[in-house]
C-alpha cells in the first residue's frame, strides 16, 4: 500500500495524509526540494495556492476566516523564515545553484 502524499484536502486545506493546515512541514520541504533551482516559481505557486485557498475558506465559513496574515505566513511566509535561517537544507547547499549559495555564504557572513 502507498502512502498518500501530503498534498491539500480542498476545500478545507488540510493535509491529505498528516491532517495539518496544509502546506504542512513535509509538504514545505517537498516543495523546497522541488523548486530547489526556481524559487521565484515557488513563491508564484504559493500564491496562487493562497488565493484560491482564501476563497475557498470564505466560502466554507466567512465568519470564522483566518486573518491575511495568518494566511500570508502559512502559504509564504514561511519561505522567507525558511531561506533566512542559519542552517539551509544540505541539498540547497550542495548543488543547490547559485541562488541557494549566495544565500548559504550570506548567512556564514552576517
Amino acid at each position: 500500500m502507498t502512502k498518500r502524499p501530503h498534498t491539500p484536502l480542498r476545500p478545507l486545506w488540510l493535509c491529505r495524509r498528516c491532517g495539518a493546515p496544509w502546506p504542512c512541514g513535509s509538504a514545505r520541504l517537498t516543495l523546497l526540494r522541488e523548486y530547489a533551482h526556481d524559487r521565484v516559481a515557488l513563491l508564484i505557486y504559493l500564491g496562487g495556492l493562497l488565493y484560491e485557498a482564501t476563497d475557498q475558506l470564505h466560502a466554507l465559513n466567512p465568519r470564522e476566516m483566518p486573518d491575511a496574515g495568518q494566511l500570508f505566513d502559512r502559504f509564504l511566509g514561511w519561505h522567507r523564515s525558511r531561506m533566512s535561517g542559519p542552517e539551509l537544507p544540505a541539498d540547497l547547499t550542495n548543488g543547490g545553484g547559485c541562488r541557494a549559495e549566495h544565500v548559504a555564504n550570506k548567512v556564514r557572513i552576517e
